[in-house]
């Protein structure tokens, strides 16, 4: 309770400001814990920003894991709801649950989407020491004996990540996707660390997760959800090239409270714009294997509501919801 009245006195007290003179610092929350794909843009998209001076001082990250996202996305609405200053971590894990009423009844038009600068491609990973050398070797085992394989994600039962699998099956005959094991955890770290441990086959997620373990030698990517070879990692396969027309990225992106300015919503549409025309953003995504994927302000709110409309329809047809 203090912390929130502290905060309500900063923010009256800047009141006829823009947003963009603050002189608070901004603070990007990461819906998970530190080493996903959330605190990957929390994390990159906020040191670009000071470091191209979009913001004035640093910006603060706070990892509140919990629920898929949905901790943090009902903290925001019920007690951030007009904080100029904040910021969260999104992506198509984010619009998949709420597609999907994941977070408790929550819905997507009690947040603002400002935009999103890049598209982290969907992988099937598999431990370095796996027997699974192709997409197919997988695929085949799971028709054989479904509960063989078990799945990690860094996504909710039925969320963006459980659904790569489900949609790799579909194409290829697998109709009884009940029977596919999956483990949600929170964040794509998490699910990394399920499946090099051996407590699970493989780990549906995003490029950026799992760069450092594949530098490392620790996974190998059966297929990219992309719909040509990413480069700088020429040698992996796409899913398409291996009989599987899946494309499954998940953008990376922001959403900021509902109850802001139009004003103080285009200072946040500005400074997400500044850092995807960055040559420091361009170089970030390289290192991370992210896709140009720039769509900011109004014309990404309206994306964004397509999306929740499209991914809820695909639920219903696989049978995730009803």
């Amino acid at each position: 309770m203090t912390t929130r009245f502290v905060k309500a006195l900063m923010t009256s007290a800047v009141i006829g400001m823009s947003a963009a003179s603050a002189a608070s610092a901004a603070e990007c929350i990461a819906p998970a814990n530190p080493g996903g794909g959330w605190d990957f843009t929390c994390r990159q998209i906020g040191k670009i920003m000071y470091d191209i001076g979009a913001v004035d001082k640093p910006v603060q990250v706070t990892n509140m894991a919990g629920g898929g996202g949905g901790l943090a996305y009902n903290y925001v609405v019920a007690e951030r709801g007009d904080d100029a200053d904040l910021m969260v971590a999104a992506s198509s894990a984010t619009t998949t649950r709420l597609a999907q009423d994941a977070y408790a009844g929550m819905t997507a038009d009690q947040v603002r989407f400002v935009g999103a600068i890049g598209a982290d491609p969907g992988v099937i990973v598999v431990a370095n020491d796996s027997p699974f050398n192709t997409l197919t070797e997988m695929v085949d085992a799971i028709k054989a004996d479904p509960g063989s394989v078990a799945f990690a994600g860094g996504s909710a039962v039925g969320g963006f990540d459980h659904l790569k699998p489900l949609m790799l099956l579909q194409r290829a005959g697998f109709t009884d996707i009940t029977k596919v094991k999956y483990i949600g955890v929170d964040g794509g770290a998490d699910a990394i660390t399920q499946t090099i441990g051996g407590f699970t086959q493989a780990m549906t997620g995003d490029m950026s997760e799992i760069i450092g373990f594949l530098n490392a030698g620790e996974v190998r990517v059966l297929a990219v959800l992309t719909e040509e070879r990413i480069p700088g990692f020429d040698d992996i396969p796409t899913a398409k090239e291996q009989g599987y027309d899946v494309v499954a990225v998940n953008w990376r992106g922001l959403y900021v409270p509902k109850g802001i300015s139009d004003e103080e919503f285009n200072v946040w549409a500005d400074r997400l714009q500044q850092v995807a025309d960055s040559a420091e953003w361009k170089e970030a995504m390289a290192a991370n294997g992210l896709a140009p994927f720039t769509k900011v302000g109004v014309d990404f709110q309206d994306y964004v509501d397509q999306v929740v409309a499209e991914i809820r329809k695909l639920s219903i047809d696989i049978g995730v919801i009803q």
